[in-house]
């Protein structure tokens, strides 16, 4: 087990439980943060020691503010965080879509990766730490009428200017792109499309390299 520390939001299921345990086997400790304290203790209990739950909501500046100070308080330091929280939309496009689904999409896609970053900048910048943000291919390329897609792309936007800003003081910064995961964020399972293992070692890769290289995005597409 290393010093370094690892702050995960959306960490109770799918890319963000399987990236806490993949963290873990690379010698990581975890934070992990989520609105379902009963996943995140369960997933704790199953990393042990290196792991600490933190429920809270994305959308909500002092739960995170206050995560990270936990986080702090309980493992001594923040090296990395990944902004994983992300959700869906049950109608898409604009004819049909329904704006309160929006709002909801924007608060956790786009104004709770902000509010993320806020609350964990300040510790980030004390240990010339790394960020990681969960994108899209469809953050990369048109899909027609995609309010979602619009919404990571604001997210790649922000990593590469993050990426800018965070060189200034030896930060880094990643996103990760992957295609369609198999996951609960699909009604349906995907068994033909990636898992959240594939995401989480991708993660995972960004993380472990030397501190003079940074992997600024990372692009991960099923073969099926």
């Amino acid at each position: 087990m290393t010093d370094k520390v690892l702050f995960i939001t959306g960490a109770s299921s799918g890319i963000g439980a399987e990236t806490a345990r993949r963290a873990v086997d690379a010698g990581w400790r975890v934070a992990l943060f989520a609105r379902s304290e009963d996943k995140l203790n369960t997933l704790a209990g199953e990393i042990g020691d290196g792991a600490l739950a933190l429920p809270g909501d994305v959308t909500d500046l002092k739960a995170l503010t206050d995560a990270i100070a936990k986080t702090v308080a309980h493992f001594g330091q923040v090296d990395a965080v990944y902004a994983n929280a992300g959700t869906g939309l049950d109608i898409p496009g604009v004819e049909d879509g329904d704006p309160e689904e929006w709002r909801s999409l924007i608060d956790i896609n786009v104004t709770g990766v902000l509010l993320t970053l806020k609350a964990a900048y300040p510790e980030l910048k004390k240990t010339k730490g790394h960020l990681i943000l969960t994108g899209s291919v469809a953050g990369r390329v048109h899909i027609s009428g995609s309010i979602y897609g619009a919404s990571k792309w604001f997210v790649h936007g922000l990593a590469g200017n993050l990426a800018q800003d965070m060189r200034e003081w030896g930060g880094r910064c990643t996103v990760i792109a992957p295609g369609m995961v198999d996951t609960p964020f699909f009604d349906t399972p995907k068994p033909d499309k990636l898992k959240p293992l594939d995401v989480a070692n991708a993660v995972v890769y960004a993380l472990n390299q030397p501190s003079h290289a940074n992997v600024q995005e990372v692009v991960v597409m099923p073969t099926g």
